[in-house]
């Protein structure tokens, strides 16, 4: 005899559903949208290997889904792996990637104090 379900089960069975659905909804315009080419590495997809090229948002909101769009990326799923991956160790290491808030000020600057110095050298 199964398992019975609990409600949580039954919730998260159907977030899953849900989120299958909306996915599905925005790679199939993105397919048409697109050409099928990994927006990194070039490659062309065709055929079988079609589902090995993923939706990727560029600012990381799966929920953030434009009619133009303007959020989506395709990416073959190693680039797209490798996109996530960056994100991963920039955030273990506190960094801030480029678009998402203020950008890093310089932490050095090789040429502080360089008028003053030929300055004095007059």
């Amino acid at each position: 005899m199964p398992p019975k379900k609990t409600d949580l089960d039954q919730t998260i069975a159907e977030a899953l559903r849900e989120r299958q659905q909306r996915e599905q909804g925005y790679r199939e315009k993105a397919l048409r949208m697109f050409p099928r080419i990994c927006a990194r590495c070039g490659r062309e997809f065709n055929g079988k290997r079609l589902r090995e090229l993923t939706v990727h948002h560029k600012d990381h909101n799966h929920d953030n889904n434009p009619e133009d769009g303007s959020n989506w990326e395709l990416l073959c799923m190693y680039c797209h792996e490798n996109e996530h991956s960056r994100d991963a160790v920039a955030d273990a290491y506190g960094e801030l990637r480029p678009g998402r808030g203020q950008e890093p000020l310089p932490a050095h600057s090789p040429f502080a104090g360089l008028r003053n110095l030929l300055k004095s050298k007059k």
